[in-house]
């Protein structure tokens, strides 16, 4: 591969190809790769991409020893050039001295990793914060707020959506009602509405619930970003919106947006002021956050500071979304505005002399922890979510939209606080793995891990991980709507090794399998990492796990009678069987009408027309619900199609109810009929195949019904 000649000057590192990399033997793209070249006092970095070149300047202490072929493991590749040359992680015997938290050393972190990040993935634009003891340590714009305009990102004057972080300004206003004795944290929250949320089993909902995601509530997707020109009004989106309880509450986690929009209501409610009224006057006034607003469309003032959003940057940038419930998540604020929030919280409610929490207040925010598994993950504060790591305690949020993707993170006896934006989606949905390894190369960098001695494999840990084996659900899903489909699709399957080890499908940064190896009873330590896994158990049953990566999803079993193991590929079988079965028809009519022939007038030639055309009409009825469930899908992992998540959306749903019920069943008894004359009618070793599909048929229709039935495909709701 031909190397590319560096030259440095003030304001940039830029590449100049000497020779342009050869193409693979295959004549694609040339093999990517990073190549260090040292300068002076500086390391560069020449990323090679393709036929592309492009260069990147970095700290040299950080990329000693590191030279590596990248495939398409964009995270692996960042931390191993921001990381020292070091033994594995299950090798560790002792701490590695941190790194000073000075303004040089973490914007060198910083420039050696996100620069390229964002070219990999295809992310335009990022801006991150760092504060320290009450000060702005760094903050800085990487790529682009307008990739066609090349307008750079400025962290004083761009704004980014932070998404879920809005939260935190939500909660934050509930705390100051709390603190006026205005708002009880464990009240019932119907005596501070005007509609009523039904109860679950005559358990109420209390803001501490609410706070804490123990609310019961199923996930819910209708309008919850939109493309049109205004937000809906919080009051009636919420009263049109009501999501179905499905645990009690204050048993176990499930992240709602709901739950919190619910809450930005009540502080409307008692405040007797709207939303965005209270948060700016009680919240962004005080601390000085002149470019930040809740109000959607953008401001006038503010409208022409906002970083265009991208699904990739490559692909042209998409319409400002609207947010539906906006306390959950309708901010959009600059980096510079995020530093004095955070500032905030980590001097326990006050800035620059101004308080929006007395201490006790900001403390019981931080400091009351929900234990939904076990006290060793990390757990749900009231609001926010802890992220302790390396032994630091460590609380925030992250924040996504379909375009813009923050995390907040405060380290709390640190002093500390990390803020970072993105403002794409980047082509493989990186930004995910860019925030998370940002967070660990900070963290690790300036917060190493206490020293630890070698755990030894517990001697029962075969039977401790045979008895986690199976499917099981995440607690944020859908169970009453047709999107339980959603959920079926997506349930996560434990297995174990020889060794007891439990083999998750979760994947690290670089693609491999997370691992997880008993520590103590029902608490396992991902091998050759620090992720947590642990597990509530009752009488010898699993209740639920969680991993400690997210304490907001935790995963209960699957009834057995949708388990994944056995439904999903008879489900498939099913699928094929009536689709191959709707195709043989005009495919059978054809080669018939070539050759002159025709089927037997009778009994069995009517069942059999009459059973093709009903699994054709089956097959419609299919592809149908897997369009809408597809569009859904796209609009949040694929594409940006927010009209499958739109209350638009409710006349197709009803639509593809109304098939369902008057097909799927028919269609069932059409089968059955047609065994019934297939059998009766057809003798002899040359009617053993149509009996056999006739069989086949009937048995595809029933499991098409049974996965219609339980999944709600049949029924007249168009909640989602």
């Amino acid at each position: 591969m031909g190397e590319a000649g560096c030259i440095l000057d003030t304001t940039q590192c830029r590449v100049e190809p000497a020779e342009r990399p050869h193409k693979g033997e295959n004549g694609g793209r040339g093999e990517d790769r990073i190549l260090f070249k040292q300068l002076g006092s500086r390391t560069l970095a020449v990323a090679t991409d393709g036929a592309a070149a492009k260069c990147y300047d970095f700290d040299r202490a950080l990329v000693t020893g590191i030279s590596m072929t990248i495939h398409n493991v964009l995270v692996s590749l960042m931390l191993a050039s921001v990381t020292l040359a070091t033994a594995s992680a299950s090798d560790v015997t002792s701490t590695p001295p941190p790194h000073a938290l000075i303004r040089e050393d973490v914007e060198a972190l910083l420039d050696g990793y996100l620069p390229y990040a964002l070219h990999r993935a295809d992310v335009a634009g990022a801006v991150v914060v760092v504060v320290k003891g009450g000060e702005v340590l760094l903050q800085k714009g990487y790529g682009y707020a307008d990739q066609a305009d090349h307008q750079p990102v400025d962290p004083q004057n761009t704004l980014f959506r932070a998404g879920s972080v809005s939260k935190l300004f939500t909660w934050t206003a509930v705390m100051q009602l709390v603190e006026q004795k205005r708002i009880d944290l464990d009240r019932d929250i119907a005596g501070y509405l005007d509609f009523k949320i039904p109860p679950f089993h005559g358990q109420p909902i209390t803001m501490r619930n609410l706070m804490t995601h123990t609310a019961g509530f199923q996930d819910s997707l209708k309008d919850m970003v939109t493309a049109k020109s205004s937000a809906p009004e919080l009051g009636i989106f919420l009263k049109k919106q009501v999501p179905d309880r499905i645990f009690p509450p204050g048993e176990l986690t499930s992240y709602s947006n709901y739950g919190a929009a619910l809450a930005g209501y009540i502080v409307e409610r008692v405040s007797g002021q709207s939303f965005n009224d209270y948060i700016e006057l009680h919240i962004l006034k005080p601390l000085d956050m002149q470019q930040t607003t809740f109000r959607q469309p953008l401001p006038a003032a503010l409208a022409p500071k906002m970083s265009r959003g991208y699904i990739a940057a490559t692909d042209g940038p998409e319409p400002f979304e609207m947010f539906g419930p906006a306390p959950a998540g309708g901010i959009s604020a600059t980096g510079s505005d995020m530093a004095k929030f955070m500032i905030a919280h980590l001097q326990n409610g006050e800035y620059a002399g101004h308080r929006i929490l007395e201490a006790a207040t900001a403390q019981l925010m931080h400091d009351s922890a929900f234990t939904t598994v076990s006290p060793a993950l990390n757990r749900m504060s009231l609001g926010f979510i802890q992220s302790n790591h390396n032994g630091h305690r460590i609380i925030g949020h992250d924040g996504d939209t379909r375009l813009f993707h923050s995390s907040l993170l405060l380290f709390l006896d640190d002093n500390v606080g990390l803020f970072v934006s993105l403002n794409s989606a980047g082509r493989q949905s990186d930004t995910f793995a860019i925030r998370g390894g940002l967070f660990t190369a900070f963290a690790d960098r300036y917060f190493p891990a206490p020293a630890r001695s070698e755990e030894k494999p517990l001697p029962d840990a075969r039977a401790h991980a045979a008895l986690m084996v199976g499917p099981y659900e995440g607690s944020r899903r859908e169970e009453t709507t047709f999107a339980s489909f959603v959920t079926f699709l997506s349930q996560a399957t434990l297995t174990a090794d020889a060794r007891g080890r439990l083999m998750t499908p979760f994947k690290k940064p670089n693609g491999e399998q997370k691992v997880f190896e008993e520590m103590t009873p029902f608490v396992w330590r991902e091998v050759g990492g620090e992720d947590l896994l642990a597990a509530k158990i009752e009488n010898g049953k699993v209740m639920m796990w969680s991993e400690g990566d997210d304490p907001t999803d935790v995963y209960t079993p699957a009834p057995a009678w949708r388990h994944a193991s056995w439904l999903s590929p008879l489900l498939l079988f099913s699928a094929a069987a009536l689709l191959m079965t709707a195709l043989a028809w005009p495919i059978a009519a054809l080669v018939r009408r070539h050759y002159g022939a025709t089927l037997p007038a009778g009994v069995s030639e009517r069942a059999y027309r009459v059973s093709h055309i009903a699994a054709a009409l089956q097959t419609v009825v299919i592809a149908t619900w897997l369009t809408i469930l597809f569009g859904m899908m796209a609009t949040f992992y694929i594409t940006w199609l927010p009209y499958f998540i739109s209350a638009s959306m409710g006349k197709w749903i009803l639509a593809a109810h109304l098939l369902s019920i008057v097909i799927l069943p028919l269609g069932a008894l059409v089968a059955l009929g047609n065994v019934a004359v297939t059998f009766r009618t057809r003798r002899g070793w040359r009617s053993a195949l149509p009996r056999f599909w006739s069989l086949v048929l009937a048995a595809s229709s029933l499991t098409v019904l049974y996965a219609a039935v339980i999944f709600h495909f049949i029924g007249f709701g168009v909640a989602f």
